[in-house]
């Protein structure tokens, strides 16, 4: 596998494989490596003919500046992961390198990023559109893969692609789970012992709820009685619980086909995302 650290020796790296006719698929991540992300490269390997992974922590996406620092960073057993996962190239942007001195053009997405984490984390999406941006300009991959856990910035991903007319693919794959139903996340290793046996409770609580919508329940009432619940299982405080349309974010008020609950609350110190499809039960 290859590293690149210097964006200058990026498209050297790239050259032979686009020469060649191979195709190129980007996993972008920001570390702390888990079997989520590993699920990723072996998706990219089925959808191209060369993967290249890159791990940035992105200072642009983080309202809360201790946030940033505790990101776990972990690039050597990063790079082994992906080696053994059959990655090509790992590439390491610096900051120094994306943000220049005089750094001054972002990129906004309306609309679908206003709700939800973009209330809560205010400039977090204009940070992930425009490091997203650089990172699709950099490489120029025929495909990017991203995990469905973050629903809200696929979507957001989403229509920033197809807005400024971005020739490649971009696929959502599936979250991937513990063996106890908590969705796979870089900072799950910043859950004390305690909270780790408690963090369940989230997927657990919108599972429940989904099954309520299905069955006929009133959305709002559902919905209090999940907030109920994960306060009782210690979450708190809790940003949001919602019923959303997959695809606009926009809240809905009654079951229907691409409707999905998203949610965000803490545990401890440390804040959890999720979401799951609203589906009848298959038999």
């Amino acid at each position: 596998m290859q590293i690149i650290r210097r964006l200058s020796d990026l498209g050297p790296a790239l050259l032979p494989w686009r020469e060649a006719g191979q195709t190129i698929a980007l996993v972008p991540t920001m570390g702390a490596l888990h079997a989520g992300h590993i699920a990723l490269i072996e998706a990219a390997k089925a959808e191209a003919d060369r993967v290249v992974a890159s791990i940035f922590v992105n200072p642009l996406q983080f309202n809360d500046q201790s946030d940033l620092a505790r990101y776990p960073r972990r690039e050597e057993a990063d790079a082994t992961k992906l080696e053994e996962a059959g990655c090509d190239l790992l590439w390491l942007p610096t900051v120094e390198q994306f943000y220049p001195d005089g750094f001054a053009t972002t990129i906004s997405v309306a609309g679908v990023s206003e709700r939800w984490e973009g209330e809560h984390r205010p400039g977090h999406f204009d940070g992930v559109a425009t490091v997203v941006a650089k990172l699709f300009v950099s490489a120029m991959p025929d495909v990017a893969i991203f995990g469905e856990k973050d629903w809200q910035q696929l979507a957001v991903i989403r229509r920033m692609a197809v807005d400024l007319g971005l020739p490649l693919k971009i696929i959502g794959h599936p979250t991937v789970r513990e063996s106890d139903g908590l969705a796979m996340s870089s900072r799950n290793a910043l859950l004390s012992a305690e909270d780790r046996q408690k963090a369940v409770g989230l997927s657990r609580s919108l599972n429940d709820l989904a099954g309520a919508i299905v069955e006929g329940a009133a959305i709002a009432p559902a919905i209090d009685r999940c907030l109920d619940q994960l306060k009782a299982n210690g979450f708190g405080p809790i940003d949001y619980v919602a019923y959303v349309d997959g695809d606009s974010l926009e809240p809905i008020e009654a079951y229907r086909e691409g409707g999905r609950l998203i949610a965000a609350a803490f545990l401890g110190n440390v804040r959890l995302i999720d979401n799951i499809s609203v589906i009848p039960a298959t038999v």
